[in-house]
């Protein structure tokens, strides 16, 4: 997708450990599976260096197979639920401008573009921020 490797979730340490980043309270990590065949995933976590309740939705990723078949829309409302349940107040999201068809889904869910970053996540090349009040 031409995502930048520095400045992104790419330098992201809780790629080397996803299991233990995501096992903490209001942490989620759904992944999507086809067979045997891992199509994609998404999480919920609490925003990074922010004094609030906003979660993030973090590190959303799907196969190109995975795309055009609704996948996103029902890991979205997956999303968007557990951080409803887990007690947020809003989320908040980054992504890259060139990102049609993602800020398009985003968009169908309410989020709505915002003019800097919240929060220091750390990906500083991710110049698109949006939030959602849930």
């Amino acid at each position: 997708m031409g995502v930048p490797k520095v400045g992104t979730a790419y330098e992201d340490e809780a790629l080397d450990c996803m299991t233990s980043t995501y096992d903490e309270d209001r942490h989620q990590y759904f992944v999507l599976q086809e067979g045997a065949d891992i199509l994609g995933g998404a999480g919920i976590a609490p925003l990074a260096n922010f004094e609030g309740n906003i979660c993030e939705l973090q590190k959303m990723y799907f196969k190109s197979k995975a795309r055009g078949r609704g996948l996103g829309s029902k890991m979205m409302a997956t999303c968007l639920q557990f951080a409803k349940d887990a007690g947020f107040d809003q989320c908040y999201l980054e992504t890259m401008p060139y990102m049609d068809d993602a800020r398009k889904l985003y968009r169908k869910f309410g989020f709505k573009a915002i003019d800097g970053p919240l929060g220091n996540t750390g990906h500083y090349s991710c110049t698109v921020w949006m939030i959602k009040d849930l």
